[in-house]
């Protein structure tokens, strides 16, 4: 990957700026810590601990439960896998992608398959915790045989993505067109590997052998607030009743020094939101304890949908608790827009 030395000063200078924004009004001891949202591993050690540093002048990382790193597999060997655990990432979130190379060379990767499995091994031998991204629907791609290859590394946790085509995208300007069976039937493969493997899927996007599954991801999907920091970060602070949302402008805006938008959650925005974000994992979402957390009764016609979705498979009702099945969350965004108020 080509390096911007200049876009990447500025960009760590404006982060901890906004570190030390955020420190004098939020500091205090992490549960958890993600750097991500781009590929950091790409940044020099210097700069990593630069960044670790600037975290730790305000926030305190020693009974943290997690901290995370999404590292590309051609940025580190077993020398800096060592290096990132003694800087005290704990977990590792590494972008395999696929485990062939013509599926690789499709989505314009540089590593190799035998270089993405290389890195998943020198993680765990440092004793990291270790996530494979895995991107299904390619073109040229097996996903079953992915999987497998996966499985077979050992690793605890998968995160599988759908390949998505968005309009006006490199990939889109090619030509390139994703196939609802071909997307269906490479989702029951990779399925079909990771239950036989003893994975349990706990989020729509998310698979983990029993006590693997990530910790910071799900403070998001529970409604537990949360502090993001960088270009297009967004946050769930706590104020008012309902908590505020905090979006940080693109990153042309963040650099110029704009400053994010805020806006207080009303009732209705909560219970979506919880509803949004419950009907993504395995818990699902309990409508009653929502009502009372929020005060205010449920929309009127979530009742009729419910029993609509439920008649056809696409969730299931427990008492006040509901779940999607898993045709439910194979149409997960269709689902949902059936609720938006």
């Amino acid at each position: 990957m080509k390096r911007h030395d200049g876009l990447v000063a500025r960009y760590l200078d404006q982060l901890e700026r906004d570190l030390d924004d955020a420190g004098t009004q939020w500091g205090g001891p992490l549960e958890t810590l993600y750097f991500g949202g781009g590929t950091p591993s790409h940044l020099t050690d210097a700069e990593l601990t630069h960044l670790m540093n600037a975290v730790q002048r305000h926030f305190d990382l020693g009974n943290a439960q997690e901290v995370t790193l999404e590292a590309d597999p051609g940025t580190f060997d077993a020398e800096r896998a060592e290096w990132f655990k003694n800087l005290g990432i704990t977990r590792l979130s590494v972008g395999v992608q696929s485990t062939q190379s013509r599926p690789l060379a499709t989505l314009g990767r540089t590593h190799t398959p035998e270089g993405a499995l290389a890195a998943i091994g020198f993680a765990q031998a440092a004793g990291l915790d270790v996530n494979a991204d895995l991107m299904t629907a390619v073109p040229h791609q097996d996903a079953r045989l992915d999987a497998e290859t996966l499985v077979a590394t050992g690793v605890h946790h998968l995160s599988v993505y759908t390949l998505t085509i968005e309009p006006d995208t490199p990939f889109a300007l090619r030509g390139m067109t994703v196939a609802e069976d071909r997307a269906q039937a490479d989702d029951r493969a990779v399925r079909e590997v990771l239950h036989e493997a003893g994975f349990e899927r706990y989020e729509v996007s998310n698979w983990a052998k029993p006590g693997a599954e990530a910790v910071h991801n799900r403070r998001y999907w529970t409604g537990d607030a949360y502090l993001g920091l960088g270009p297009s970060a967004a946050s769930l602070l706590p104020g008012g009743r309902h908590g505020v949302r905090q979006t940080v402008p693109t990153i042309k805006g963040w650099l110029a020094g704009e400053t994010p938008e805020t806006q207080p959650r009303s009732a209705q925005d909560a219970q979506f939101e919880a509803l949004m974000t419950g009907l993504r994992t395995r818990e699902g979402v309990d409508l009653a304890a929502l009502e009372a957390a929020t005060g205010a009764s449920l929309p009127g016609f979530w009742e009729a949908r419910l029993n609509e979705d439920q008649q056809a498979g696409r969730i299931l009702r427990e008492g006040s608790i509901v779940r999607a099945t898993d045709a439910g969350l194979d149409l997960l965004n269709a689902l949902l827009e059936r609720y938006v108020p």
